[in-house]
């Protein structure tokens, strides 16, 4: 093969490396934006947030994996401010943070119980949404479209008699 004129296309690439037609789906699943294998067309209307758990305006322990979840968030700081308007969410360690439609938060484990890629809120639905492969879920973190099959865990959550902070407990 040239290295100059000929290109080998991703699939040869794969199959070179001795990857099975199963193992070829799932890498082409995850490595399309994890969108190839949704069964949904549409957009899935997302409200607006954040990816990463900032290291300012937290305090206490947000990831499972290091015990019992309790945490507080200062809706003051920048990096969870959105908090105060319906529809935002923030991802803060495994779980979803979110202020829903009605203005009520909504605090559940971000990991799809599917595969364990993370969920969105989507204001328009007032629902949590998995890109991964369309599993679609309730506020309390109830299955409402498979492949899902276990509900998210449900947190409990409480805001501040002022609103400037909110408090997130198993």
């Amino acid at each position: 093969m040239n290295p100059t004129t000929d290109q080998m296309k991703r699939g040869e690439f794969l199959r070179s490396l001795g990857m099975s037609s199963a193992a070829l789906m799932a890498f082409y699943c995850m490595g399309t934006g994890l969108t190839a294998c949704s069964s949904k067309s549409d957009d899935p209307s997302p409200g607006t947030g954040s990816g990463t758990t900032p290291s300012t305006g937290i305090t206490g322990n947000a990831n499972t994996s290091a015990g019992a979840i309790n945490f507080t968030l200062d809706l003051t700081d920048s990096n969870f401010s959105k908090l105060k308007t319906a529809g935002q969410y923030v991802l803060v360690g495994s779980l979803i943070v979110a202020k829903i439609a009605n203005g009520s938060f909504v605090a559940l484990s971000k990991a799809c119980t599917h595969e364990g890629s993370d969920v969105q809120y989507r204001v328009t639905q007032n629902d949590f949404y998995c890109n991964n492969h369309g599993s679609e879920f309730s506020t309390t973190g109830a299955v409402e479209v498979g492949p899902a099959t276990r509900a998210l865990t449900q947190y409990k959550t409480a805001l501040s008699t002022d609103g400037n902070s909110l408090s997130v407990t198993a």
